[in-house]
């Protein structure tokens, strides 16, 4: 293949009061034409930046490119001014950029047809006639229906999978040579995730284009990407062909990223410690700290250089790790509360523990939590008076059981209804029918004075640790509110105690019982989510969305936190929602699938996984990416068509026909009930 871009020791630096942060730090790579180069890594190692660097999009001060060249079609991009017209002519030209959050990207006052004609007007010379044709051409392209209306429309009036389709239409539009993809589908359900990924891997092959895809999904990678580019601290440390990477995996820290994947039947490892401040960087490797093969002269030496191993695979390590067994960086054993980590290369799964969390049995066989015929509509009201126009069916007639010790996965898209179901059964919303058995009390109909003897023995654990911990108090008064609220503990003595203990229990240092939220990291602050969760004692916790804004690292973290405290904690039940199948899979006994407000499956976890029959439920499964090169070769893809219709005005009888591959005549004419086919496996389809 002809090389197209040469990127040759980039180093881009950031100004700040603390000292200068080598953002990126001598980074080298190519790419060629008709390629897809995935680039991955942990939050914060130079992912994002090393791509604006080569548009010159940085912004100057703070930010400056201190070194390196960019060789892209004989010419070097960073000899250009940043804003003179020859960069001014690769940016969108030659060189085409999708951002990660199309809403920030798009012109909020201009018009689709106006944003893609600019470019085209720009870049190609078209007159306004022509170019607006060409626009609705490229919406048509992309998938978006009746482009030829829609092409007028504004940003806010497009779903997020169809603004990001916009973006992917902007990025062709010109026939760029490089497509550079930061974060594409972060924000997007997994189907419209699928649907786009596809999309824009036709697109490669169709203008015969190259990207390079930003993600921290090794999972998208490993379905989409040729090669890969790992980072870490502002440098690659290892790169080569996917199937080189996934099968001999040399690095340390990419050995330890691909053991933080949840796979059935293996434990996860998480990587310990977190990635290094990029201010006043050590001269030796920035990964030593967190590194379980460390060498005598690894703290000695400075940090090597890419080296040529075979192949294509290329590693910037003098350790062999082929030959090495990984040591623990941590006596474990004289950690409080802890169980026995692996440290073990992938595969190896902990002594003495389960090897996946869907092998956990219940406690017993008693129902902590028993949901009849749930309902939550919310009332959408117009005017002056706010007089009720209709009704948001978030939650339409939902029904299950949880088991003491077991942990019940809830999955579905955004907007199917999980988190309400989750707030509903904690009686954070007021169910507008239904009944909610929790320990066999209905607690749907309690006033507030009543639930709040039942506050302590429920808990929850929301997405966002930040947004749920109050800045204003340090993190031991948050851990310990519940003791006092519920008059828990006796004296300040045994408050302190109880704090100290909680913070033991999730792997914190009591020591920082005086610090403020901001003061932690992403995974600290979830871990002293979980603490305070913790604090009352419940025998029911509702997780919700607990791993979505973590990195890959921290996710193996609170998973296995959210394990090993279910172990130790006799009878300790978990709710588990996530849009992440993976993550349910690994850790869920039960799992059921919600589309539109509705139950459409539930069944065993590997029962469900196994043998998946509600076709949407197949369709959501063969659209996450799965972090094993050789089993997406072989893996049935099912790209769902359309977006979630909208729960204001749901399409009559089965929710899902409008979208379905089996759906006939009948399908729109009846609500499908759940019923059993067997060992406890429900599902929702006249057609199974």
């Amino acid at each position: 293949m002809t090389l197209l871009l040469r990127v040759e020791n980039l180093r881009t630096q950031f100004k700040t009061e603390r000292g200068l942060v080598k953002a990126v730090d001598g980074v080298t790579y190519d790419i060629h034409e008709g390629e897809i180069v995935g680039l991955v890594g942990e939050s914060g190692c130079g992912k994002s930046v090393s791509q604006l660097s080569l548009l010159q999009l940085i912004p100057v001060p703070p930010g400056e490119i201190v070194g390196g060249k960019a060789d892209f079609e004989g010419r070097d991009l960073l000899q250009f001014e940043a804003n003179g017209p020859e960069m001014r002519s690769i940016r969108g030209g030659k060189i085409a950029m999708i951002f990660q959050e199309p809403m920030t990207s798009l012109n909020p006052a201009m018009t689709i047809a106006r944003q893609l004609s600019e470019m085209m007007q720009l870049h190609l010379n078209m007159d306004g006639q022509a170019a607006r044709a060409q626009s609705i051409e490229l919406l048509n392209l992309v998938g978006i229906p009746d482009a030829g209306r829609r092409v007028d429309d504004y940003p806010h009036q497009f779903s997020g999978g169809m603004r990001q389709r916009v973006m992917v239409a902007m990025a062709v539009s010109c026939n760029p040579r490089l497509i550079i993809a930061d974060e594409p589908t972060t924000a997007l359900d997994a189907t419209i995730q699928a649907q786009l990924l596809e999309l824009m891997k036709d697109i490669v092959v169709r203008f015969k284009t190259a990207m390079v895809l930003v993600t921290h999904n090794l999972g998208i990678v490993a379905r989409y990407a040729q090669r890969i580019n790992v980072m870490y601290a502002g440098r690659i440390i290892e790169s080569g062909t996917v199937k080189e990477i996934w099968e001999n995996p040399l690095h340390p820290y990419t050995i330890s990223l691909l053991q933080c994947v949840p796979k059935l039947g293996k434990k996860l490892v998480p990587i310990e410690g977190f990635p290094p401040h990029l201010i006043n960087m050590p001269p030796t490797c920035p990964f030593l700290p967190r590194c379980r093969y460390q060498a005598e002269n690894c703290g000695k030496e400075s940090w090597g250089e890419l080296r040529l191993v075979e192949g294509q695979h290329y590693v910037a390590c003098p350790v062999d790790t082929r030959s090495v067994l990984p040591t623990p960086l941590t006596d474990w054993s004289k950690r409080a509360d802890t169980i026995q980590h692996v440290t073990a290369r992938p595969g190896v799964a902990r002594s003495g523990m389960p090897e996946s969390g869907g092998n956990i049995k219940p406690w017993q066989d008693d129902i902590i939590l028993d949901v009849k015929d749930l309902r939550k509509y919310f009332s959408v009201t117009r005017g002056l008076l706010r007089r009720k126009v209709a009704d948001v069916k978030a939650v339409d007639n939902v029904s299950f059981f949880i088991k003491k010790g077991e942990t019940f996965g809830l999955v579905g898209e955004s907007g199917c209804g999980k988190t309400t179901v989750g707030r509903c059964t904690q009686r954070l919303y007021r169910p507008t029918g239904g009944q909610i058995l929790f320990e066999g009390q209905d607690i749907a109909p309690l006033s507030p004075k009543k639930l709040k003897t039942l506050r302590h023995k429920m808990a929850i654990v929301f997405q966002d640790p930040y947004g749920s911990l109050n800045p204003r108090m340090n993190a031991g008064s948050i851990v310990g509110e519940p003791l006092k609220v519920h008059h828990l503990v006796n004296g300040n003595k045994e408050y302190e105690e109880k704090v100290e203990e909680l913070f033991r229990m999730v792997e914190l240092d009591p020591r920082m019982t005086d610090r403020f939220p901001h003061e932690f990291s992403g995974g600290q602050r979830q871990r002293i989510a979980i603490a305070r969760a913790l604090a009352g004692d419940p025998s029911l916790i509702i997780c919700d969305e607990p791993i979505s804004a973590l990195d890959v690292s921290i996710q193996a973290q609170i998973i296995n936190l959210l394990q090993e405290l279910q172990e130790k904690k006799e009878g300790l039940t978990y709710m588990f929602i996530s849009h992440d199948l993976l993550a349910v899979q690994y850790v869920s006994t039960r799992v059921a699938v919600m589309y539109l407000g509705r139950i459409v499956e539930i069944a065993n976890s590997e029962e469900l996984y196994d043998n998946t029959l509600h076709p949407y439920s197949r369709a959501l499964l063969s659209a996450i990416p799965v972090p094993d090169p050789h089993l997406e070769e072989k893996r049935e893809r099912i790209i769902l068509q359309g977006d979630v219709p909208s729960p204001l005005n749901p399409p009559p009888g089965c929710n899902f026909h409008t979208r379905c591959p089996m759906a006939a005549s009948e399908c729109s004419q009846m609500v499908p009930p759940l019923r059993d086919i067997g060992n406890g496996h429900e599902v929702a389809c006249i057609k199974v």
